[in-house]
């Protein structure tokens, strides 16, 4: 019999409790435990942060960190030329297409895509074979398919991708190769199909599930280059499997779709080149939403269950156990309110919450531990108005606000003493930094916007280079010399979604959010900043949310929604946007929720090991 120590190279050791760092297929005796352990790899669907817009039919292509989703639809049959990049944390919108479709097939990565054929419903003829090549900034128009046609599968390379079936006016077994230049018609399906999953590359493809004239099939065919064989039987029959590439030949998933009545589907089978197996099924049961990635680490976006949705799962096969981004409930405030203020440098189990409105203006301080809020001594002065905030839970200021609109007063930890005020007065402003070295910026005098900033050295405020952009009502994220600005009420009733850097001197815009948002929270630092909750629209009568965002320092994308859809809220995470809290706001009514974004964890993934 092999020993294990032939198998491995090494004996079972023993230890106290667990080793430090071990590795994927080691073992060891567990002395506290009295138990035989060790590290395994297994599968599993996380949570992933949210498409920025829910729609079905999407084509995917790139891999699991390095994702575009392309195209689609949403209720009323809609095309959509959006097209959104995910870069590991969230999505982001780039340059659409030039052809708005949905049920297109693409392949490729996300600095070299390309699209081709789809539905333009209602433009008639409804099927395009337009095909587009993307640069990784910009779309540009390429030579048609020989045979425009809808619901076909596409994989491959940009220079060496595959369209396969699809819809015309009846399910066809067109095949064509494209080269980076031009279509040409190669060997047909064995079977007219459409509405079904590929893997692999251009000489050695596989696709599988899909409906043929009878409905829906578990069938698999594989591709060489050159021919078409028959492949493994799916354990389950379905069509509208995920949209894109999963794999190669030999390794790939399936997963989604629909089964017969038709019902939405959450089951996932992986191909090892020659029989289909059940693998861990999907959090979301859904249709026809974006994939991209392989058989170890894939990404499914959008689809319809049967409502278009912005669901994103990523699927890992690993020794490590993975815990997606989230938000979960903290403790309560002691008082329900909106408006307040935070200490903007205040580490989110560390907070510091104070004044604010739940019918008039409330002096009220509390501090966060991280499990629960308690009061503490009130502010000088009560106050509202979105008041300005700076420094820590021990070294707090508070500026700004109505009444007494450039009042500035400090926190020891204990009580509040009145320092230098603002220069001007405002509330609805924005302040970073901590309490010797703060910025503020940004507010309203009644109705206007202001693009006034200050900078406070410990006892006085000074004057600095102003925002491009006069705004109140939006958040900001930083230190005095390295701040940001985003979103807000720009002027009465038009809503931004502007961002600005300052260095320490002035303010440079840089890339907008995603979409205009206003009265939301913020914190993190200039390059790893948040954003959660608000309004949202075009104008200031737009609807509240529990949508959350991340900067990069270039880009904006997509974060797990909060659980609690509000504005008016408040925020603090010193200068990470991995672990931030989200408290206080209006519903209505007002608000004492907590919630704590925690981002995605890795841990090892260590079992117990048993006899059967």
């Amino acid at each position: 019999m092999t020993t294990f120590k032939e198998i491995q190279g090494r004996n079972i050791r023993s230890y106290t409790t667990n080793p430090d760092n071990p590795l994927e297929g080691q073992m060891w005796y567990n002395q506290t435990e009295l138990k035989l352990k060790g590290v395994t790899a297994s599968g599993a669907w996380a949570s992933g942060a949210p498409l920025s817009t829910a729609r079905n039919t999407i084509a995917g292509a790139g891999i699991q960190t390095a994702a575009l989703m392309i195209g689609g639809n949403n209720p009323g049959a809609t095309q959509k030329g959006n097209v959104e990049e995910f870069n590991g944390s969230g999505y982001s919108e780039i340059n659409d297409l030039n052809t708005a479709r949905s049920q297109s097939g693409a392949a490729g990565t996300t600095s070299a895509a390309v699209v081709f054929g789809g539905d333009v419903y209602p433009t008639s003829p409804r099927n395009t074979g337009a095909t587009e090549e993307y640069s990784g900034s910009s779309w540009s128009e390429q030579n048609d398919l020989g045979t425009a046609r809808r619901s076909l599968v596409g994989l491959g390379t940009q220079t060496a991708s595959l369209g396969a079936g699809g819809y015309t006016t009846t399910i066809v077994t067109n095949v064509e190769e494209y080269n980076g230049s031009s279509w040409t018609a190669v060997n047909s399906l064995p079977t007219a199909k459409n509405s079904f999953g590929g893997a692999g590359i251009q000489t050695s493809a596989l696709t599988f599930a899909g409906t043929t004239s009878p409905g829906a099939v578990a069938t698999s065919e594989e591709y060489d280059g050159t021919n078409w064989t028959t492949g493994g039987t799916m354990n389950t029959a379905r069509s509208g499997v995920g949209r894109g590439s999963t794999g190669t030949q030999n390794a790939c998933l399936a997963f989604g779709g629909v089964i017969p009545p038709p019902a939405a589907s959450n089951l996932n089978e992986q191909y090892d080149g020659t029989s289909w197996s059940v693998q861990p099924t999907l959090s979301t049961a859904r249709r026809e939403g974006g994939a991209a990635g392989t058989s170890i680490a894939a990404l499914y976006s959008g689809g319809a269950s049967p409502t278009y949705v912005a669901v994103t799962e990523e699927y890992n096969f690993t020794s490590d156990t993975i815990t997606a981004a989230a938000w979960a409930s903290g403790g309560v405030l002691g008082t329900a309110r909106d408006e307040g203020g935070a200490a903007a440098n205040a580490v989110s189990d560390a907070a510091l919450y104070f004044g604010g409105y739940n019918g008039s203006a409330l002096g009220i301080t509390e501090e966060y531990n991280g499990l629960s809020w308690s009061e503490q001594n009130d502010l000088g002065t009560a106050r509202s108005g979105r008041l300005g905030g700076a420094g820590t839970q021990t070294a707090g200021l508070c500026f700004g606000g109505n009444p007494g609109g450039a009042l500035n007063e400090e926190y020891d930890g204990t009580s509040w003493t009145e320092r230098g005020d603002l220069n001007t007065p405002r509330s609805q402003l924005c302040g970073v930094g901590i309490s010797t070295a703060a910025l503020a910026y940004g507010g309203q005098t009644t109705p206007s916007g202001l693009n006034n900033t200050e900078e406070y050295d410990g006892s006085s405020w000074t004057a600095q280079n102003t925002l491009n952009t006069a705004r109140y009502g939006f958040s900001g994220a930083g230190l005095q010399t390295s701040a940001l600005a985003f979103c807000g009420v720009q002027s009465p009733p038009t809503i931004s979604n502007d961002t600005e850097e300052y260095n320490g001197t002035s303010w440079t815009s840089v890339n907008d959010m995603i979409q205009p948002a206003f009265n939301h929270g913020g914190s993190g630092a200039q390059t790893a900043a948040l954003l959660f909750g608000g309004q949202t629209g075009t104008s200031t009568g737009g609807a509240k949310t529990s949508a959350a965002f991340g900067y990069d320092g270039t880009n904006w994308s997509t974060r797990p929604s909060m659980g609690t859809t509000r504005s008016q809220i408040s925020g603090s995470s010193g200068t990470s946007n991995i672990s931030a809290a989200a408290f206080g706001g209006t519903i209505p009514p007002y608000s004492t929720a907590t919630e704590e974004f925690t981002g995605e964890t890795t841990a090892v993934n260590i079992v117990d090991i048993t006899t059967s």
